[in-house]
């Protein structure tokens, strides 16, 4: 029996691991106010998502940002819930297997990093700082 057919793709569990992994990996400045960051991951965007975004293809859309960014919130915001962070893990193994030059866990930082400068109010510049991946 050949090692790729008693291999399993990675649970839910394990990419959110690797997703808090991340946040743990963020400069001292940033992983205090990520940590209030929720991670959740699904197999897929619900449809109703994916028509609001006019995302034909559910497999195109690997995370997603849910929250009031932090340059935005106000001392009368009322919380309606964390902010999270939305990690798709059918796209995302399908986005790793189509690469083949990166490890799921290096992927799920890059998205991980891209959804919290959503959160932060990051340029591209300040990403680039954080998330080595263009190099």
């Amino acid at each position: 029996m050949s090692d790729l057919t008693t291999k399993k793709a990675p649970t839910e569990a394990e990419i959110e691991a690797m997703a808090r992994a991340a946040l743990e990996a963020l400069p001292a400045e940033f992983a205090a106010l990520a940590r209030d960051v929720a991670i959740r991951v699904e197999d897929f965007a619900p449809e109703d998502l994916l028509d609001e975004m006019q995302i034909d293809d559910p497999f195109d859309l690997t995370g997603l940002y849910d929250g009031i960014p932090v340059t935005e919130k106000s001392v009368s915001d009322q919380p309606g819930g964390p902010d999270i962070v939305w990690l798709f893990r059918r796209p995302l193994l399908d986005e790793w297997a189509a690469r083949g030059n990166v490890s799921l866990g290096e992927l799920v930082n890059h998205v991980v990093v891209h959804e919290l400068a959503h959160h932060f109010g990051w340029s591209d510049d300040d990403i680039a700082k954080i998330d080595r991946w263009w190099e």
